[in-house]
């Protein structure tokens, strides 16, 4: 209902618009959808996942756990949206979700008709017997059951960016605690970002009405807000949540945009990526819930978020509402509802006596107090109707019925401790104010083992107003000290409020309460979890907090235990006779709340998902007629086909050529890394199978590199540049991998050894010249040595070629005199087109990636992802030659070790020639005797590499065979496709120039 006063954030000479489950509505600008919804006395917003009861409206931020609906169709649809983090906007289509057919009826309900035979766990104990039912029955009624909202069917065509800032000091929370260390950082000269989740700046201070200076908060908040947008220093955004907090200080905030104006240009949501020296965290608390029968009835919500409706939005749920509370805080909502005009018949207290500044206040306006009392049961099915009352020491029995339709509870404040903890941050309990509040002593460490985050406020257990504000000055002061800014900030702000009785913790109301009362408590609304539900959890055995969570599913639906879990942990304590701290809290994980998978993609969509990589010369081989394949994210040409030349034959000419004549080759995509350093040698050592510390400086080896477990990972020719410095060559797709496989071993094992990393692969383009005129080829263009004698086979020389400063290697991947020749990338095209020009009276063609392949297979050489699949080790390679036995440990060598990796029926590599001259499939497996347990054809090696052969006209493969080295000349069978066998011999794998005398020339 729409109040005829209050409404401070509403402009109600703006009518609104927006349909809910197709039912035209009318708010006001500045309304969120909740405020909104009950505006329109549309208390029932929704139903639970579980018994699909009626549930309304509980809070009034991050933590409503009930009113989740879908918002928009087409491109803006949107499910599991949260109503009170949805401004409203015209135009706004809402509607509700986890009903069949309609919200007011669902079928659903049966559920909850059935309940005492579905208690925590129950599908543990179901979902078993018989087996044949899992398939047929089970599973096709749990997916049905899953999830809450319908995902969208359409694209969304709407811009999602990412924004990087670094800053001495980042806060969290637009509240008077936030604001003030803001201030204080900002005035001693730091670089600060403040962001606050909601439309508006002041938090809870606003609307209960403290002083701070001498003012009220609203006037303190203003005049705040105008020294900070006056300081170039501070930037400051609302709607915008700090969603997690992890190592380094860095952090992630989520801001929404244009979500509450759709109409208007530009990205609709922006994720922040920010790396903070220091991080305070003014995030607030959250009031929690009382557990009493029937607290989940719709009209039953939290005491402070009533009083947020009717002063922020100026609505209410009910015209007479019942108070309950545990401590003196939900007296303002009595006094907030008075002021409106609205009844309080009574304001039910389970202390044994209220006699503060906020209750007597309260019984001067003729309001019933009734002390040592409790809520036996609510009346009413999709709305309250009343209430039964009942002495809060005893087990029930009804001592007064009130009739109301709206209950405020208040069991007392938790605060917002979960960014504190992301990143390692401790608790303590305060059993005064019986909440988790942060340990001071145990921050989240950095790099330096110094704390990088302060909590302020009420985040850090300051519930009263002179404590918080002057908590959040010393926090944003010791922020800004810790950053290296020592300005004085001056005098911190002086806040003042009513005092206040302590409260009493109230797990179960009423105390003593029996089972079927118990088993009507909702602990967690949205997944149905009561408190009959944990005690059964403790009584099955289930004494980790983290073990009854995950039993009962209490704290995991979307709201994850922001409302529910300090109950729940307080009944389990109970239950197991063990106190609070001693059973702890659930793992606070990021983000906050949840993120739209849009925003976390942001840029990062269709042509941008995986953005192609091209090098230097990718204008040309298009202009070519190049057939492009995908390696890694680049584009490399398979071949160059002509006229109505076919792919087989493209590839074959190219061999050929390449064989006879020169060809031309873009390696540009190979991964290039930089490793230099004091201990740059000691650490390749460790990184290679081989030694690279004793590499001269002038000469290239050929290494493999090995996960921890000992199998092969990667590949390539390493080079030594200097007597510190190193380049390493990886494969094209395992560059960025293998680069960040390097620092992970730095960062985290040898943290202390220094070596420095960088991988350099697009600052330049290199060219493969090969063939028996490749030396031909070069001299021609002039400026360098490049005889036998003067750049000898696995060497390498920087030069000139041709007036371009280029760096030559002696290598070759194909059996033939080769130089491989790096020049930086914005040279590589002319460097290109002069290879081009001086080759072509040789006969130079350029040749692909499958050329690349048929002359490295005739040459026996490997390729990691075609002889390797993460099961391979070396040794199974017959590469035992590159495994040094001079050094005393590399990664992988304990896991070659292991009895398995040594077993002599292993399969190994070998070559494979069929009979009858045909190519082998790829993958085929040679196959044995005998079946295996599960009926299925027993295997003895499969096929790894296979191709027709040019140069020696009749299909060549390698493959792994059991024992293979073992069994040269023996004749096994492969599968084919299409059915049946072929035939092929064991062999030895070169098949090319075993001597290599065509490459040492």
């Amino acid at each position: 209902m729409r109040l005829r006063t209050n409404g401070r954030l509403v402009a109600k000479n703006r009518p609104v618009h927006f349909t809910f489950n197709g039912r035209r509505m009318q708010g006001y600008a500045g309304d969120t959808l909740a405020s909104a919804l009950l505006a329109n006395d549309q208390v029932l917003v929704g139903r639970s996942f579980k018994y699909h009861r009626p549930r309304g409206l509980v809070a009034a931020g991050a933590e409503e756990p009930n009113g989740l609906v879908e918002l928009g169709r087409g491109d803006r649809q949107e499910p599991n949206a949260r109503v009170t983090q949805v401004d409203l906007y015209d135009g706004l289509v809402a509607r509700s979700q986890n009903h069949r057919p309609s919200l007011e009826f669902d079928v659903g309900v049966i559920n909850s008709k059935v309940s005492r035979f579905l208690p925590a766990g129950f599908y543990y104990k179901t979902f078993i017997q018989p087996r044949a039912f899992w398939k047929h029955v089970y599973e096709p009624i749990i997916r049905r059951s899953a999830g809450l909202g319908a995902a969208p069917e359409t694209g969304d065509d709407h811009t999602y960016e990412h924004f990087n800032v670094t800053v001495d000091v980042f806060v969290v929370g637009g509240g008077i605690a936030g604001l003030a260390a803001a201030l204080a950082a900002g005035r001693a000269g730091a670089r600060v970002l403040l962001v606050e989740q909601t439309a508006q700046w002041g938090g809870r201070a606003v609307v209960d009405g403290p002083t701070i200076d001498g003012r009220s908060a609203q006037d303190w908040v203003n005049a705040t807000l105008g020294e900070l947008h006056g300081l170039p220093n501070v930037d400051m955004r609302v709607r915008c949540q700090g969603a997690g907090v992890f190592d380094h200080g860095y952090a992630l905030a989520h801001e929404r945009l244009t979500d509450h104006a759709p109409r208007q240009r530009g990205p609709r949501q922006r994720l922040w990526r920010i790396r903070a020296g220091q991080i305070v965290t003014a995030t607030g608390a959250i009031e929690r819930p009382l557990s009493f029968a029937y607290n989940d009835v719709p009209g039953v919500l939290l005491a402070a978020a009533l009083r947020d409706y009717v002063v922020n939005f100026g609505v209410a749920v009910g015209e007479r509402t019942v108070i309950v509370t545990n401590n003196d805080d939900a007296y303002r909502t009595a006094l907030a509802l008075h002021a409106a005009g609205l009844e309080v018949p009574a304001v039910i207290d389970a202390r044994p006596q209220a006699k503060g500044e906020l209750p007597e206040q309260v019984r001067a306006l003729g309001i019933r107090v009734l002390t040592n009392s409790a809520i036996g049961a609510v009346e009413g099915g999709k709305r309250v109707t009343g209430v039964s009352v009942c002495a809060q020491d005893g087990i029930g029995g009804q001592t007064e019925a009130i009739a109301c339709d709206c209950v405020a509870m208040s069991g007392g404040w938790s605060p917002v401790v979960h960014l504190w903890s992301h990143c390692g941050g401790k608790l303590v309990w305060d059993a005064a104010q019986a909440m988790f509040r942060p340990d001071a002593d145990r921050p989240p460490l950095g790099a330096k083992g110094e704390g990088f985050v302060t909590a302020a406020g009420i985040a850090n257990g300051h519930l009263f107003t002179a404590e918080a504000i002057a908590d959040g000055f010393g926090a944003g002061r010791k922020a800004a000290a810790a950053a290296g800014l020592t300005r004085k900030p001056g005098q911190a702000p002086m806040g003042d409020d009513a005092a206040e009785d302590p409260m009493v913790p109230v797990w179960i109301m009423p105390a003593k309460a029996p089972y079927d009362l118990r088993a009507k408590m909702w602990l967690d609304y949205q997944n149905d979890v009561k408190v009959s539900d944990v005690q059964l959890a403790a009584q099955e055995g289930f004494q980790s907090v983290e073990h009854a969570k995950r039993y009962t599913t209490l704290g995991m639906a979307t709201d994850q235990g922001k409302l529910s879990n300090i109950n729940g942990l307080a009944v389990l304590s109970d239950a197991l006779g063990t106190a609070i701290p001693q059973v702890g809290t659930t793992t606070f994980r990021p983000p906050y709340t949840p993120l739209p998978l849009a925003a976390i993609a942001g840029v990062a969509r269709d042509a941008l998902f995986q953005p192609i990589r091209k090098t230097p010369i990718y204008d040309w081989h298009d202009a070519q007629n190049a057939d492009f394949e995908p390696v890694g994210q680049w584009r490399r040409p398979y071949t160059y086909p002509r006229g109505e030349e076919s792919l087989h034959d493209a590839v074959a000419r190219e061999v050929t050529n390449t064989r006879e004549n020169v060809g031309l080759l873009d390696a540009s995509t190979l991964g290039k890394i930089i490793v230099k350093g004091p201990d740059a040698g000691r650490f390749l050592d460790m990184m290679y199978t081989n030694m690279m510390s004793n590499l001269g400086v002038g000469k290239c080896r050929y290494g493999l590199m090995c996960s921890e477990n000992g199998f092969l990972m990667d590949d390539g020719v390493v080079a030594r540049l200097d007597d510190d410095t190193w380049l390493c060559h990886t494969t094209t797709g395992g560059a960025d991998r293998i680069h960040a496989h390097m620092e992970d071993w730095l960062q985290c094992e040898w943290w202390d050894w220094q070596v420095y990393t960088a991988n350099v692969t697009e600052q330049f383009a290199q060219f493969a010249v090969v063939g028996p005129k490749a030396r031909q080829l070069l001299e021609g263009i002039g400026g360098m040595a490049l005889s036998k004698d003067e750049l000898p086979f696995m060497q390498w020389a920087d030069g000139q070629l041709g007036g371009f400063d280029v760096r030559v290697f002696r290598i070759s991947f194909s059996g033939e005199l080769s130089y491989e020749i790096a020049v930086a990338a914005g040279q590589g095209a002319a460097f290109w087109e002069l290879l081009v020009k001086h080759g072509a009276p040789l006969g130079a063609m350029p040749y692909g990636t499958e050329a690349l392949h048929v002359m490295r297979a005739e040459k026996g050489f490997i390729m990691i992802g075609d002889e390797t699949d993460g099961t391979v080790i070396p040794q199974d390679l017959n590469l035992d030659w590159a495994i040094s036995k001079k050094k005393d440990d590399f990664l992988g060598k304990r896991g070659q070790m292991r009895t398995h990796m040594q077993d002599p029926d292993r399969w190994k590599l070998v070559g494979l020639e069929t009979l009858d001259g045909s190519v082998l499939a790829d993958g085929a497996y040679a196959v044995d005797v005998g079946d295996n347990a599960n009926g299925q054809r027993n295997t003895q090696g499969r096929v790894t590499s296979t191709y027709h052969s040019p140069t020696l006209k009749r299909g060549i493969a390698m493959g792994l065979v059991k024992r293979g080295p073992d069994r040269m000349g023996e004749v096994i069978s492969f599968t084919k496709e299409g059915g049946g066998t072929v035939e092929a011999r064991i062999c030895d794998p070169v098949f090319y120039d075993k001597a290599g005398e065509k490459q040492n020339v």
